[in-house]
C-alpha cells in the first residue's frame, strides 16, 4: 500500500536530511504521505487545520545512520496535528488513533512515529519557547494553507527564548545521564543499553551549548548554525569550561547529523558519563546564579534553597496543577510554585551528589520533592523518571 501513496509536492520537494541520498529521502517522504492520509481518516476534514513535520527531520537536518543494508533513519518523526477548536476535547476523541497510527507505521518507518495536537491559537498566544521556535522556523508543511503559521511569527525571534529555556533543556538532558548513570549499574549491559547511554551523552554534549547559545540570544533552529554561532561567540563574561563545550557541541551536531550505534564498553561510557556530567553541573549552577539571581556556591546549595525555582509561572495556575497532580497532599509542600521545580531540586542531587542519600535532611527533602518512598538510588530514579514524565 505505501509503495502505491502519490506524494504530495510539498512533502516531495524539500528534503529531510542534510546528505541522505535519494533511497531515504524516499522512505521518508512516503511515511509522510501515508501519515497524512490515516490522520485524514481519523480527524473530519472540518476540524484539521493542517499537518506540520517538525524535528530534525522537519528542519531539513534529520539523522542519517549508515548501516551494511544502506542508509536508515535514526530520529524519532514528531507531526503536529493542527486542529480547530479545543486541543484538550481533541485529545480526548484521536489521541489513542493517533497513537495507534504511530505504532502501526513504526516498523515499516523504522523509527518512532509521535503525533502532538496543536492549533493555531496556541502558537500564536503561547510566550517564545524553544519548542515553537524550532517549529515555526524549521518544519515540513504536509497538509494545510500556507498562512498556518501566520500568526506565530514572534515564535521565530531566537533572542527572545528566555533564559528558563535554558534551565528546561539542561534539566531534561540531563535528566539522560542520570537515566545513563544508573542503567550503567545494571548487572547485564547490553548492545542497546550501550545504544541507550552513548545517545544520551551525545545529547548532552549538544544541550551545553545550545543553553549557552540561549542565555546570549543565539540560538537558532538549525543545528548547523548553532555549531557556527557558538564557534564564534564572544566568552568576555566567563561561560565556565567554553573551550571544551565547543568540542563537545560540535561532537553533538555531528551525532545529530549522521549518528552511531554506540558499543562501547561499560567502562569507556562511564568515564563519558562523568566527564560530561562534570561540565555539566558548573554550567547548570552558571545559568541559574545568573537566572535567578543568586549565586549558587554548591549542588547543594541550589537543591535545598528556598528560592523560587519557576518564578515565571503564576501561583493560581500552579495551584491547580499541583492539586491535579497531587490531590490535596499538595498543600504540604509549597503548592503556589509550579511542580518542575521538584525535578529541579531532586534532579542536581541524584546526578551529582548521590552518595548524600543517606544523610537524613536530603533523603527526606528528596522523599518530599519526589512524593515517593525509596530505598536505594535505582528507586530513587524511578521515582524521578514518573515525576520527570509528568512535568518535564
Amino acid at each position: 500500500m505505501l509503495e502505491e501513496i502519490e506524494i504530495e509536492e510539498p512533502v516531495a520537494a524539500a528534503r529531510f536530511t542534510a546528505d541522505g541520498g535519494d533511497a531515504l529521502e524516499q522512505h521518508l517522504a512516503r511515511i509522510c504521505a501515508e501519515v497524512c492520509a490515516g490522520v485524514q481518516e481519523i480527524i473530519p476534514a472540518g476540524s484539521l487545520d493542517g499537518l506540520l513535520l517538525g524535528g530534525g527531520y522537519g528542519r531539513g537536518e534529520g539523522g542519517v545512520l549508515s548501516t551494511r543494508d544502506g542508509e536508515k533513519p535514526y530520529n524519532d518523526m514528531e507531526f503536529y496535528v493542527f486542529v480547530r477548536g479545543s486541543t484538550i476535547l481533541a485529545e480526548r476523541l484521536y489521541r489513542e488513533a493517533l497513537r495507534k497510527l504511530g505504532h502501526d507505521l513504526e516498523p515499516y518507518a523504522g523509527l518512532e512515529v509521535e503525533f502532538k495536537i496543536v492549533n493555531q491559537r496556541t502558537l500564536e498566544k503561547s510566550p517564545t519557547t524553544m519548542f515553537f521556535h524550532d517549529l515555526v522556523c524549521g518544519h515540513h508543511r504536509i497538509f494545510g494553507g500556507a498562512d498556518l503559521l501566520a500568526g506565530a511569527s514572534h515564535q521565530s525571534d531566537g533572542q527572545a527564548i528566555p533564559i528558563h529555556e535554558a534551565t528546561r533543556l539542561l534539566m531534561n538532558r540531563c535528566s539522560g545521564l542520570l537515566f545513563s548513570l544508573e542503567r550503567l549499574e545494571w548487572s547485564t549491559f547490553t548492545h542497546e543499553d550501550s545504544d541507550f547511554v552513548g545517545r544520551n551523552c551525545a545529547k548532552a554534549e549538544l544541550a551545553l551549548g545550545d543553553a549557552v547559545l540561549v542565555v546570549h540570544g543565539q540560538y537558532r533552529h538549525s543545528v548547523s548554525e548553532r555549531a557556527r554561532l557558538l564557534e564564534e561567540l564572544s566568552v568576555a563574561d566567563g561561560v565556565p569550561h567554553f573551550p571544551e563545550i565547543v568540542q563537545l557541541h560540535r561532537r553533538g551536531t555531528e551525532f545529530k547529523l549522521h549518528p552511531l550505534c554506540s558499543t562501547e564498553s561499560r567502562e569507556v561510557l562511564q568515564a563519558r558519563v562523568d566527564a560530561i556530567r562534570g561540565i555539566a553541573r558548573d554550567i547548570f549552577l552558571w545559568i541559574e546564579s545568573r537566572r535567578l539571581g543568586c549565586i549558587f556556591s554548591s549542588v547543594k546549595a541550589y537543591a535545598t534553597s528556598v528560592v523560587d525555582k519557576c518564578p515565571e509561572t503564576g501561583a493560581w495556575r500552579n495551584t491547580l496543577v499541583n492539586i491535579k497532580g497531587f490531590g490535596l497532599s499538595a498543600f504540604s509542600a509549597q503548592p503556589f510554585r509550579y511542580p518542575r521545580r521538584r525535578l529541579l531540586e531532586t534532579l542536581p542531587l541524584l546526578l551529582w551528589l548521590p552518595n548524600l542519600m543517606h544523610d537524613l535532611k536530603i533523603s527526606a527533602h528528596l522523599a518530599r520533592r519526589l512524593q515517593k518512598p525509596f530505598t536505594d538510588f535505582a528507586s530513587a530514579v524511578a521515582a524521578y523518571t514518573e515525576l520527570w514524565h509528568r512535568f518535564q
